[in-house]
């Protein structure tokens, strides 16, 4: 099993050194990562700079440029293989409800179910990397798990299903205290904080995006609600934005603007 391992908050962060050594046990693993931190940089891709690769003295490859990115970059000629699976993480806090839109932890993991490969964004769901090492030590063992339909499939033991993508948020607990793993859907934030403006030291006004908010809907079945109590949550997500509900009154609504023509 060959697989490709991203984060968003850069190649030396604590979440992917911890998650190399832990899955280089499980499978043959290379890391392609952010030279920065690019957090919040969603499925953005760099289009109008160079981008350049460079190794650092551990092996890890890194890229000036986004996790998107690095996925894209190694999945069309960098690495000259085509990966089992695509791990993005463990990024240092949580991805759950909206957040998942903004993330580039879920956007590198999307990038390689876009390219049809099966993938996993891991989090854990506060900051300052508490507890690393059992959201690491968690991380493969799902990838474990899911290994042998993996392989099966890549050699041709197994019929070929559609790639998935999964979104994996770990509390920051010692190993003993978390309860096992829940499947569930994405919950709801509220609206994000206010905007924090400064005066720089030129007089001028400075602009920070100010933090998410507090969790909107976060009831039983939601991601925010598994690991407040002590659970590994694992979301299935999609890539299709179509509201299909709406598509019968929009259908409607086309029809009469056509007629009034």
């Amino acid at each position: 099993m060959k697989i490709l391992i991203c984060n968003d908050d850069g190649y030396q962060a604590s979440g992917i050194i911890a998650l190399y050594e832990a899955l280089k046990t499980v499978a043959d693993v290379e890391v392609v990562a952010p030279e920065q931190n690019n957090s919040a940089k969603s499925n953005a891709l760099t289009l109008h700079s160079p981008m350049y690769v460079q190794t650092a003295a551990n092996g890890f490859r890194y890229i000036n440029g986004t996790p998107a990115d690095c996925v894209h970059i190694a999945l069309t000629g960098l690495l000259g293989y085509r990966p089992d699976l695509v791990v993005s993480g463990i990024n240092n806090g949580a991805n759950m409800g909206d957040d998942t839109i903004y993330s580039g932890t879920v956007g590198a993991a999307m990038e390689g179910y876009l390219f049809g490969i099966p993938s996993i964004a891991f989090s854990q769901t506060e900051k300052g990397w508490a507890h690393i090492d059992v959201a690491a030590r968690r991380a493969a063992e799902l990838v474990r798990q899911l290994i042998p339909s993996l392989e099966n499939v890549a050699e041709g033991t197994e019929p070929t299903v559609p790639p998935w993508l999964l979104n994996v948020n770990i509390p920051n607990l010692p190993d003993d205290e978390i309860r096992g793993m829940k499947v569930c859907r994405l919950g709801r934030r509220h609206a994000a904080e206010r905007v924090i403006m400064q005066t720089s030291p030129r007089g001028e006004t400075m602009y920070w995006i100010g933090g998410a908010g507090p969790a909107k809907e976060a009831g039983e079945g939601t991601d925010f609600h598994a690991t407040s109590q002590k659970f590994v949550s694992v979301t299935p997500l999609q890539v299709d934005l179509t509201d299909h509900e709406r598509l019968p009154y929009w259908a409607q609504t086309a029809a009469r603007l056509s007629e009034t023509r």
